[in-house]
């Protein structure tokens, strides 16, 4: 029962500020029922709002239904009653003393045991992890040490969240599935970082942001364990404007231009367990501009620009077990004009790599006998770019999204559409809209 949490999640309320926004639940009251009938000793969670935030436009019609603000008022909060769930497992409410003999809280809901409980938890969406963290010590420790995540991943439950910055120093993170926003808490870093250009990747629970502070190359990293952003390791060879993409633990990038200018041909992966870079083989051609997937177990970078400002229309393979690399012709879906667009937009759903052609408007499906790109549908015609360049396409999990601004004058809102490639032809619909400035100047999806 407890994997179908998510239909008690309201989609109708933005995230702002939430010390509990790394979990995904804003405005969050614990309270335990005062009065509770004899035969219910189940606990309720109360996702206390008030209607949609000042800055925050109604949702679309076609995806969701307005909350008015007289209803918000008449209903002080969404009640998630875990009564019905966990009725006459959890002891009736009254206070706790932890150090009590003979209260094992390694068990979390001692009358089922640890394990079972765990099996119940790594089925809750993430965003009632909050929730859950608040019922005692022991959930709160599972969950912000980052073991419930491990657990996940070996039984295969993952959730796929978009997190996106259309700001120099802001971020925030969407849930595609429940349609909550979530606001991430202020990068602390000084003006240089927050004016250089930045590239960014989700790995594991972690959010890295690569860029170039005062004293030179930094790199800062977002935890989804603390909600909070600290400085990591850089790069051993430094650069920007390279090909990346994670899997699971671990991402590699490849190539970009170093802090001289030259176009290189090295590439390096992150293991986010150890925080540690290490060097792996480089590819065939030097590279920049280009981007990153992993697709059937091995690492592709597509297009970029070579030496002599050339526009690359091969792609590289990189087989991890034999540790090495192989041309691709004709992989990239589009010209890159010589470094005017901006790199490849390109996705991987269910091993197949798509590519959104901004030029043309085009989405395009890569056949892997043929090796070429066939036109299968078009981008969301509010989708605004320039040259690529401020709109961001990615596959999330099932889905490819698609993030940006609609295309007229003073439109300060971000839009977000998602379409599923297992659904059938392309057909975009709105999955979340709220004012923002409209420019995407960094993405990454993070799944777990």
């Amino acid at each position: 029962m407890l994997e179908d949490r998510s239909s008690f999640v309201s989609k109708n309320y933005s995230h702002e500020t939430n010390p509990w926004a790394a979990y995904g639940i804003e405005g969050l009251e614990f309270r335990q029922e005062k009065q509770r009938s004899e035969n219910n000793h189940g606990l309720e969670l109360t996702l206390a709002y008030g209607g949609f935030p000042a800055d925050s436009p109604p949702q679309d019609a076609a995806n969701s239904k307005n909350v008015s603000h007289d209803q918000s008022m008449k209903n002080d909060g969404l009640d998630l009653r875990l009564g019905s769930l966990l009725d006459h497992v959890i002891p009736p409410p009254q206070p706790v003393n932890q150090h009590e003999p003979g209260l094992d809280t390694r068990h979390l809901i001692n009358a089922i045991g640890r394990d079972n409980s765990i099996n119940c938890l790594i089925r809750c969406p993430r965003a009632t992890y909050s929730s859950i963290a608040l019922l005692n010590r022991s959930f709160r420790e599972l969950i912000k040490s980052g073991e419930i995540y491990k657990l996940r991943h070996d039984n295969k439950v993952v959730e796929y969240w978009v997190y996106f910055s259309c700001h120099l120093a802001k971020w925030e993170a969407f849930d595609p599935s429940n349609k909550i926003w979530i606001q991430l808490p202020i990068m602390d870093a000084d003006q240089c970082f927050q004016f250089s250009d930045k590239e960014s990747m989700a790995v594991g629970t972690e959010l890295l942001v690569l860029g170039r502070d005062l004293m030179g190359q930094a790199s800062y990293k977002y935890s989804l364990l603390t909600n909070s952003w600290s400085l990591g390791q850089t790069m051993n060879i430094p650069r920007c404007l390279f090909g990346s993409a994670s899997l699971g633990q671990v991402a590699i990038f490849a190539g970009g231009v170093n802090q001289n200018g030259m176009i290189m041909d090295t590439v390096e992966l992150y293991d986010s367990r150890s925080g540690n870079w290490e060097m792996l083989s480089s590819m065939i051609k030097p590279r920049k501009m280009c981007s990153g997937v992993y697709m059937d177990g091995k690492f592709y970078v597509i297009g970029g620009i070579g030496n002599e400002m050339k526009s690359l229309t091969c792609g590289e393979e990189y087989d991890l077990d034999v540790k090495k690399w192989t041309i691709i012709p004709n992989m990239s879906p589009m010209d890159g004009r010589g470094g005017r667009m901006a790199p490849p937009l390109v996705a991987v759903v269910g091993n197949e790599l798509y590519a959104g052609d901004a030029a043309s408007m085009e989405v395009k499906k890569y056949e892997k006998k043929m090796k070429e790109w066939a036109v299968i549908g078009r981008l969301p015609e509010r989708a605004q770019s320039v040259d690529g360049w401020g709109m961001a396409f990615r596959g999330c999990g099932e889905r490819v999204v698609v993030i940006g601004g609609p295309r007229r004058d003073n439109a300060n809102v971000v839009e977000i559409y998602s379409w599923m490639p297992s659904k059938g032809p392309v057909e975009w619909s709105m999955i979340g809209r709220k004012r923002s400035d409209s420019f995407v100047y960094n993405c990454a999806v993070m799944g777990c």
